[in-house]
């Protein structure tokens, strides 16, 4: 899902970057995670916390986006979803809470490149687009 092969190959098309180093994968506590490593110490982490059903992902939700500081709801992206004050961008789709943390990039990255907040905003969408279950 969000580390595997084909999560990469679409990130590396949206961002026109290669990881420096391989995306691996961790799972504790029902939350998988991977962080996407890029050259000069850039970075972003991607989490999955999975919950026992929607309405305790929507309480994890409401609980993570108030303690990282809601900024804008989106549409489209799950059933709830919002950037935060520091660029990151949280998901609810389902039982599960994605949370994109672009708090390792530079003020902008890519190729071409784009705010830090806009590129968590690009992955959050790009991983949802292909988000199938």
């Amino acid at each position: 899902m969000i580390c595997h092969a084909d999560a990469q190959r679409d990130l590396r098309a949206i961002l026109g970057v290669d990881t420096a180093a391989p995306v691996r994968a961790t799972w504790h506590d029902g939350r998988y995670s991977c962080a996407y490593r890029y050259a000069h110490g850039a970075s972003f982490t991607l989490t999955v916390q999975q919950l026992a059903d929607r309405a305790t992902a929507a309480r994890f939700y409401d609980t993570t986006a108030a303690r990282l500081g809601r900024r804008t709801t989106l549409t489209g992206l799950g059933q709830h979803a919002a950037t935060m004050q520091r660029g990151q961008v949280v998901v609810q789709k389902d039982n599960d809470v994605l949370v994109v943390d672009p708090s390792g990039l530079p003020s902008r990255f890519g190729n071409p490149p784009d705010s830090a907040a806009d590129v968590a905003l690009s992955v959050a969408a790009t991983i949802m687009g292909c988000w199938t279950g």
